[in-house]
């Protein structure tokens, strides 16, 4: 072997030297080479070490890994790739590790699924269209895997929420690092008995619906403040009608007070009160009572009768005030105050004076939970006398000219879908018409027909706090129809 020993080789011409030949390997002793920085042929450093510091790559290059290689010793500074060009909108995408997701559940609810976990592999999810509270994102883990020390997935279930998860180890598994939210343990909820409970929004809400007294019973509530704010009707029982005997048409019954408050985390379409006051429930039993409709009006003695106001309904800290009862136009009786108000009596030949309305929104609330009952109508020289409607929820009884015959129309009631599907509650009796049928049957929310010759007044609608119509004016002694009942419902999320 031939060795060749020099203090410096340089090149002769040029500034290339080139040590071996092709096809050939050049062996280092101790495999050892020094230098401060390796650079490609066009002077940019791949390696170079100033002081303590190695720098892989210059300036403006990418540093990137041959495929089927993986790294070790680096970690991650905790930051993922967005896919801003690929919205995540179908039902369900898996997740791959290194990368962030915007999430569209405008149309629908989305599953994540997630990669098999390694240490050091990190996600990232955001809420792309605010909707999460409508449309939730599950995260699912692989297999067995946990998220936060739970083999269980997780929802995302708050309007703009993101999250960034990176898997630890088997203990813990993937591990919230991003937000505040307690989205590790998933999202828990309601659990509650009382009334008839149904399931609805494709089983996303419960409905517990008392038509009679009861007890809402919360045994566990939600880890999630926004799932223990309920939402609730409450509607109190109708006023009933006055009765008449011998002489003038008598007032509709005013409907029962009628309140209610639509939750964020339960979508329906609430009536136009919605706004009562929030309500969040607490692992306690919730007293329900539901108030009876006011009697009517009895045909007895030589008067008439005026009807008698509904009872109240509960729930938590809110009260509906029972429907006023009619007024009786036998003595000009006005109409009575209550949730809604009654209609009063109309006036006898020779009084010209009007039978008052009984006041709405009594006890005053916000949104108002009814409105006044209408002023009975005077006689006309023929001696017609119309009595008026008694009051509704949205709108206030109204008394049609005598000369009309006919009764005044009843209040209109709301209508609410907190069932999931739109019925009408709290319409006010109908008046009792001189001699014509009456004005304005509120038959979709609950109000009861006031009584004409040839017919009697109805009564309100069970559980739907109708006002009852009022006594009619001839055909003899005639009483006014009952108040019908109320209702408590009470909704919330499940999913």
């Amino acid at each position: 072997m031939s060795k060749i020993e020099v203090n410096e080789i340089d090149a002769q011409s040029g500034t290339t030297i080139t040590v071996g030949s092709a096809c050939k390997s050049v062996a280092v002793p101790g495999n050892v080479v020094k230098t401060n920085a390796v650079q490609a042929s066009d002077a940019g450093n791949i390696i170079s070490q100033s002081g303590t510091t190695i720098t892989i790559g210059a300036s403006g290059d990418t540093v990137s890994l041959a495929s089927g290689a993986s790294q070790s010793g680096f970690g991650r500074a905790g930051s993922v790739d967005w896919q801003t060009g690929s919205i995540k909108t179908s039902a369900t995408f898996t997740a791959a590790s290194g990368e962030g997701y915007f999430v569209d559940t405008s149309s629908n609810a989305i599953t994540a699924n997630l990669p098999a976990g390694s240490a050091g592999a990190i996600v990232s999810f955001s809420d792309y269209a605010r909707n999460f509270a409508t449309n939730a994102l599950t995260i699912t883990p692989n297999g067995s895997e946990k998220i936060g020390g739970v083999a269980a997935s997780v929802k995302l279930i708050v309007n703009g929420q993101a999250l960034t998860l990176v898997y630890v180890d088997g203990t813990k598994g993937w591990v919230n690092v991003q937000n505040a939210e307690d989205t590790e343990q998933g999202a828990s909820f309601i659990t509650a008995t009382g009334g008839t409970i149904t399931t609805v929004n494709c089983g996303a809400c419960k409905v517990h619906t008392f038509t009679g007294p009861g007890t809402f019973c919360v045994s566990a509530i939600s880890n999630l403040a926004a799932n223990n704010q309920v939402s609730y009707l409450v509607v109190a029982g109708g006023g009933g009608g006055a009765s008449r005997n011998p002489g003038n048409g008598s007032g509709g019954g005013g409907a029962g007070g009628f309140r209610e408050d639509k939750s964020p985390v339960t979508p329906y379409t609430a009536s136009p009160l919605d706004g009562a006051g929030d309500i969040t429930v607490t692992a306690t039993s919730f007293p329900i009572a539901v108030g009876g409709g006011g009697a009517a009006g009895s045909p007895v003695g030589p008067s008439g009768v005026d009807g008698v106001t509904g009872a109240v309904s509960t729930f938590s800290t809110i009260t509906s005030a029972g429907g006023g009862g009619g007024g009786n136009g036998d003595t000009l009786q006005p109409g009575d105050p209550g949730g809604s108000g009654g209609g009063g009596g109309g006036g006898g030949v020779g009084t010209p004076a009007r039978s008052a309305a009984g006041a709405g929104n009594t006890p005053p609330t916000t949104p108002p939970q009814g409105n006044p009952g209408g002023t009975g109508a005077h006689p006309s020289p023929s001696g017609d006398s119309n009595a008026a409607g008694g009051g509704g929820a949205t709108a206030a009884g109204s008394a049609n000219p005598p000369s009309d015959g006919k009764g005044g129309a009843g209040g209109a009631g709301a209508t609410t879908s907190i069932t999931a599907s739109p019925v009408g509650y709290a319409g006010g009796g109908e008046g009792a018409g001189g001699c014509n049928p009456g004005g304005n049957p509120a038959a979709p929310f609950g109000g009861g027909n006031g009584g004409y010759p040839s017919g009697d007044a109805s009564a309100g609608a069970t559980n739907k706090g109708g006002g009852g119509g009022g006594g009619r004016y001839s055909g003899g002694p005639s009483g006014g129809g009952a108040g019908g009942s109320g209702v408590v419902i009470i909704r919330y999320k499940i999913g």
